[in-house]
């Protein structure tokens, strides 16, 4: 979550679907590589910036702002940007306990993440969730777990850093299967508000067996 950088070389290394991308430190060549691609494109603040690190530019001038702003200025801190290519498709959030190779999913949430009706507005951090998803099917959410949040975890694992906690997958379905946006190491706000209503079991026993290397048992209603 720190460092989208490190996600996305952990997800090329181990084959786990995500969007073309490259990072940078110098303001010229991010530009240079901007104007080489395609527009929309996806400009990320490399850290933790508040859920306001990404912009997706829609113009020329708006991504050498941004990237004037994040490389330039260090709005967020010292600069480093992911250009991801745009990708289109529906969002949804899918939350997992994970403890080392044992993974263990919630059910799966839309969040509303731009302002203004109609998408129209920048990102936000969140404006509301809802949780059961129609454009989800069965199949889509095993493609996801085995190809996407499974093998995360068995990467980390292989990395000699095992994740135990909540692993986010902020995911889409493109017209050419699901990908990954992001990742974030704790329960996703404002799906959690959605979600967590429906666990009928003890959550504290959840943590527990979370932090014991278990998988848990949980029941939803």
């Amino acid at each position: 979550e720190a460092s989208k950088d490190f996600a996305k070389r952990l997800m090329v290394k181990y084959d786990v679907p995500t969007a073309a991308y490259a990072t940078f430190t110098d303001f010229e060549e991010a530009m240079a590589y901007v104007r080489k691609g395609s527009l929309p494109t996806v400009l990320k603040y490399d850290g933790l910036a508040a859920g306001k690190g990404v912009v997706i530019a829609e113009t020329m001038e708006e991504a050498e702002a941004t990237l004037r702003d994040m490389l330039l200025d260090t709005r967020f801190g010292e600069g480093r940007v992911a250009i991801e290519e745009f990708l289109t498709g529906e969002e949804f959030s899918l939350m997992c306990f994970v403890a080392g190779n044992k993974i263990c999913p919630m059910p799966v949430a839309q969040d509303h993440k731009r302002a203004y009706d109609n998408d129209e507005g920048p990102n936000t951090g969140g404006m509301g969730a809802y949780t059961e998803l129609p454009f989800i099917t069965a199949e889509d959410h095993a493609y996801a777990m085995q190809n996407i949040m499974q093998r995360v975890a068995d990467a980390m694992v292989e990395e000699g850093v095992p994740f135990t906690g909540v692993l986010y997958g902020g995911l889409m379905k493109t017209p050419n299967g699901i990908k990954v946006i992001e990742f974030n190491a704790r329960f996703g706000d404002p799906e959690t508000e959605v979600i967590l209503p429906r666990m009928m079991s003890d959550i504290c026993q959840v943590f527990c067996d979370v932090a014991d290397g278990k998988e848990p048992t949980i029941e939803w209603n």
